[in-house]
């Protein structure tokens, strides 16, 4: 069983940086690949980057070259660098594994990006 906290959201004015964490309980993280996703007001909830156990990261083209997906597997973390925000980055920020599964979704982190 894996319980997730996302944290390190917040309100920043476009061209800014936030960067959020996912906390993992659970031994098996560091063999379980893990994903930062998001869900924007009106939208599906969409994948924004995934990571590996092994480091491997995978990024939506929306967000590539501005987000960095990274783990630490000591800290049974997943950090979300962003760069470079913008408005239509506004959404809640959810981590999973990945692919995702419906039980481990938890609160997100709320970011909003203003112009």
């Amino acid at each position: 069983q894996v319980q997730l906290r996302e944290s390190g959201g917040g309100l920043v004015q476009a061209g800014g940086s936030l960067r959020l964490s996912c906390v993992a309980s659970g031994s098996i993280f560091r063999i379980t690949a893990m994903g930062w996703y998001r869900q924007a007001p009106g939208k599906e909830r969409e994948l924004v980057a995934g990571i590996t156990s092994g480091g491997t990261a995978n990024y939506a083209d929306s967000v590539k070259g501005r987000f960095t997906i990274s783990r630490d597997n000591t800290k049974n973390t997943v950090y979300l660098q962003m760069n470079s925000l913008k408005p239509e980055d506004t959404a809640v920020y959810y981590c999973n594994l990945y692919p995702s599964l419906p039980q481990y979704w938890g609160q997100g982190t709320q970011v909003t990006v203003s112009s």
